[in-house]
């Protein structure tokens, strides 16, 4: 199963890294699949400390603005009991875990990883229909540079009457926040393809 979460990695100066990540998960929750691109921050630290924490959050907020390149200040973080890593302070669950093979046939690699020490902080709300329409909107924002405009808008419109429903101030200014950065997403790749770069949905995530 592939569940949706944040993960967070060592920067070559030490510093932490926060990113959203979806791997697969065992059911036992012994070992985690990821696949980051292998452009990004996350896969550049998985490669060289070949350590990190997965989370678990109902945090959607957090989340959205981690899709999207949207934070000022990462959120408080502590070091893990044995493990390296850092954990995030209002996490549900989270599962630190050591990279024990790497697949880096492009464009995503696939990295095994088994899980060294985790733990419980709070119990996990659950998602309502407000929160599920956030998560797929932070996927299909983070997919702006290869997807069609006319689908993620699509889907995206679709998604916003759930979040009105059903959710409440963080959900509808997570959505927001995503509604305002796949907009000027799409905009500015038009006007690159207006003065002869790429077409509005190529390039990578």
């Amino acid at each position: 199963m592939i569940i949706e979460g944040l993960v967070t990695t060592e920067n070559e100066d030490g510093t932490p890294h926060l990113a959203p990540m979806g791997p697969r998960v065992e059911a036992a929750w012994s070992r985690l699949v990821l696949r980051p691109y292998v452009t990004s921050t996350t896969y550049a630290n998985l490669c060289r400390g070949r350590c990190g924490v997965f989370h678990v959050t109902d945090d959607v907020l957090l989340l959205a603005r981690a899709a999207i390149g949207g934070l000022a200040s990462l959120p408080p973080l502590r070091r893990p009991l044995r493990a390296q890593g850092w954990v995030l302070a209002d996490a549900c669950r989270w599962y630190a875990f050591e990279v024990r093979a790497i697949d880096d046939t492009p464009p995503r690699v696939s990295m095994s990883a088994e899980v060294v020490e985790q733990g419980w902080q709070r119990d996990f709300v659950g998602f309502h229909r407000a929160r599920h329409a956030v998560v797929e909107a932070a996927i299909l924002a983070t997919r702006v540079r290869f997807l069609p405009a006319e689908e993620v808008l699509a889907e995206m419109a679709r998604l916003r009457p759930l979040v009105a429903k059903t959710g409440g101030e963080a959900e509808e200014q997570a959505f927001r926040l995503l509604e305002e950065y796949v907009d000027a997403s799409y905009g500015a790749v038009r006007m690159r393809s207006e003065k002869g770069g790429e077409r509005p949905h190529d390039g990578l995530a």
